[in-house]
């Protein structure tokens, strides 16, 4: 029997409904859930192949038929938003009815820890938890989940915001949401999936990614990987270093000092947060095709050495998830990363500020929208406390362009074009709003330029108009390029009048460090 348990389970996951033949629905479609107003949601579950099922919402009656592999889909009419309790009744082969639903906005809110971090640990939790009693928006959080196997549901519930229940849930994502929650005046609902740690390769379906001759290095170094993970070879070495590591911990214990750290299997590697599709399959496929208005992102650290690959993942990623969405371009709007790490004393090359041309380079795609808080970092920590000001950015994106608040400016200072004379630069920008300004002191800073030799000194600047910035350094009579917060933790200060920091820009194409070799 044990050589065919494998099987059987891979079976039950792939097939429950041919299994057990009654109605099954999936955890994002439960009691206090919220739908996406004024467009046409998906229902779905699955029951015994052929059942007919019945899905009934206010005075909407939908019809369809459990397939072969027994799943059923329908569509509701869109509706608007509504925050008065309804319920929706399904009937197949039993019964289910889903109570508290609220119709309203519905917001993703994935990526890696800086968006998985919770309300608990920004600055302000205690007085942020106290003011969070809102039974209009609603939270879930999905498991993670690194599979290579297409899930199609996880365990979770959702629940309505209370000083309890927000503590441990994203402090970027719920800050997001009640910003809408109070301005828009509807329910609100969060689905938050994010993974500390996690690769932006892990959050794409590893077919596609396979397919795509641009990462032909990134998958083919993972299908060595995986060879070596899983070998004869490499498991006794991990049971090797297992049996040394529970040495270790008792001689730990006995001295009194810290435990070791426990080696990481084979299983935990292939499961983790890094492998092509993990994320993809065991997090995002559950939820695929629920109706909702777009996603917020906060994820790069992971990719920083490969930011020049990043420069095309990313843009990937976004249009793979849309394509598997099939409701349109939907709003995805993301944090730019932070500034970490030491103050440089000289110019210079920077992944990080490689990552953040990357981001910024997507904005090419339709319905996206940067949040730049190069100003609200922590140079010895990578996870900023300040997440209220990141909330706050972001949100200024769904204002403007999705729900048309006046006077709402969401995009920072970019770089448009230049022009020399002599030893000076003239930069022009877009999406000044005000014009532009210092913050925290009189003098430009931030701002570096370099002749045909290549060799990058810091700049004398000012602000010279609204839109336009001039540029110098004796030591550079005749300069070719400038560059503006070009590290992992620039020291930079012009904002636009709005409030809203300059974008990291550089003028040159010089090759990047993160490039192919």
């Amino acid at each position: 029997m044990k050589r065919y348990l494998p099987i059987f389970l891979t079976l039950s996951l792939l097939i429950p409904n041919q299994l057990f033949a009654e109605l099954k629905i999936p955890a994002i479609i439960a009691d206090h859930m919220v739908l996406q107003q004024k467009q046409a949601n998906p229902i779905w579950g699955w029951d015994a192949p052929g059942t007919e099922v019945t899905v009934t919402f206010g005075d909407q009656v939908k019809k369809a038929k459990a397939g072969n592999d027994g799943k059923w889909t329908v569509k509701l009419d869109p509706v608007d938003a509504n925050a008065d309790p309804a319920t929706l009744k399904i009937d197949g082969s039993s019964s289910r009815v889903i109570k508290d639903v609220l119709v309203g906005e519905v917001w993703m809110c994935s990526g890696q820890s800086n968006m998985g971090w919770t309300v608990m640990g920004d600055w302000k939790w205690q007085v942020e938890s106290l003011a969070s009693n809102h039974p209009n928006l609603r939270l879930i959080t999905v498991p993670r989940v690194g599979t290579q196997e297409l899930q199609n549901d996880f365990k979770g519930e959702w629940k309505a915001a209370t000083p309890e229940t927000v503590k441990t849930f994203s402090a970027v994502g719920f800050y997001y949401g009640r910003y809408l929650h109070e301005i828009l005046g509807v329910p609100v609902g969060l689905i938050n999936n994010a993974w500390g740690g996690s690769a932006a390769e892990a959050w794409v379906k590893r077919e596609s990614i396979d397919g795509d001759e641009r990462f032909n290095t990134l998958t083919e170094s993972w299908k060595n990987r995986e060879a070596q993970l899983q070998s004869a070879e490499y498991k006794a070495k991990y049971e090797t270093a297992l049996a040394a590591w529970k040495t270790k911990v008792e001689e730990a214990k006995a001295a009194g000092k810290p435990l070791p750290r426990r080696p990481t299997s084979p299983e935990g590697m292939l499961g983790g947060n890094s492998r092509p599709g993990n994320i993809f399959a065991g997090m995002v496929h559950p939820t695929i095709g629920y109706g909702m208005k777009g996603v917020i992102w906060y994820q790069g650290e992971s990719n920083a050495s490969r930011a020049y690959e990043y420069g095309h993942l990313f843009p990937f990623m976004i249009e793979q998830w849309r394509k598997e969405w099939g409701q349109g371009d939907f709003p995805f709007y993301w944090v730019q990363l932070a500034d970490f790490r030491a103050e440089v004393d000289e110019p210079g090359e920077s992944q990080w500020a490689e990552l953040r041309e990357s981001q910024t380079k997507t904005l090419s795609l339709p319905s996206t929208g940067q949040a730049v808080i190069i100003d609200i970092g922590e140079g010895n920590d990578i996870h900023p406390k300040n997440k209220y000001d990141v909330a706050a950015r972001l949100v200024r994106w769904a204002l403007e362009k999705d729900y048309r608040i006046p006077n709402i400016v969401a995009q920072s200072p970019t770089y448009r074009e230049m022009s020399i004379v002599g030893n000076k630069v003239t930069l022009h920008f877009d999406h000044v709003s005000g014009g532009l300004r210092t913050v925290d002191t009189s003098e430009v800073e931030g701002f570096a330029i370099c002749g045909e030799d290549k060799k990058w000194v810091w700049a004398d600047a000012k602000i010279t108009g609204k839109d336009t910035v001039e540029v110098w350094s004796d030591a550079i009579a005749a300069p070719i390029a400038v560059r503006y917060a070009w590290a992992e933790n620039p020291v930079c200060n012009v904002f636009s009048k709005d409030g809203l920091p300059m974008t990291p820009f550089r003028t040159d194409d010089f090759p990047m460090t993160t490039g192919p070799k």
